[in-house]
C-alpha cells in the first residue's frame, strides 16, 4: 500500500446494466474514466474486474451510493453496498461508499456539452459518472483535512 495521500484509488458508478470505472490518485487528486463494465441485472463479470484490479493494484474502492434526495436509502443503495462489500470480500481492499446525487444527470451535461448526443444508451454516461464521484470523493477529504 502507498502511504496516506499516495493511494491509488478505483471508483465505480453501480448499475444494473453498466457498471461506470474510474481512476484516481489521492496526491493529484486526479480521476479519469475507464471503460464500464457490462452487468445483467447489476451482476458484473467479476473476471473483467479482476483483471482491471490486477492491473491498478488499487489501494481503495469508492462506490457511488444513490440516496434519495430526501437522504433514505432505495433499493439501488442496498444494490450498491451489496457491489461494495463484495469487492472488499474478494479483493480485501477497503471500500466506501459516497453519496452520488446528481452525478449521473451532470455526466449527461457533460457527455452533452462535449457533443456527444443525447443517446445515453448507446454512449454510456457512467465512467464520467465515475469521474464525478471520485473527485467528489476527493473534495471531501480534502475539506475534511482542511478542518483538522
Amino acid at each position: 500500500m502507498n502511504r496516506q495521500g499516495e493511494r491509488l484509488i478505483l471508483a465505480f458508478d453501480f448499475g444494473t446494466r453498466r457498471i461506470g470505472v474510474s481512476v484516481g490518485n489521492e496526491l493529484l487528486r486526479s480521476a479519469r474514466e475507464l471503460p464500464p463494465f457490462p452487468a445483467r441485472d447489476g451482476i458484473p463479470d467479476w473476471d473483467a474486474i479482476t483483471a482491471l484490479v490486477d492491473e491498478w493494484q488499487p489501494d481503495l474502492f469508492i462506490v457511488g451510493l444513490p440516496l434519495n434526495m430526501d437522504d433514505s436509502e432505495s433499493e439501488m443503495s442496498t444494490r450498491a453496498r451489496k457491489f461494495g462489500k463484495r469487492l472488499y470480500g474478494r479483493y480485501g481492499k477497503p471500500c466506501e461508499m459516497f453519496d452520488e446525487r446528481g452525478t449521473t444527470r451532470e455526466a449527461k451535461n457533460i457527455a452533452r456539452d462535449q457533443g456527444h448526443g443525447g443517446n445515453y444508451r448507446k454512449e454510456s454516461v457512467d465512467g464520467i459518472a465515475a469521474v464525478l464521484i471520485l473527485e467528489g470523493w476527493f473534495a471531501q477529504q480534502e475539506g475534511l483535512s482542511a478542518r483538522l
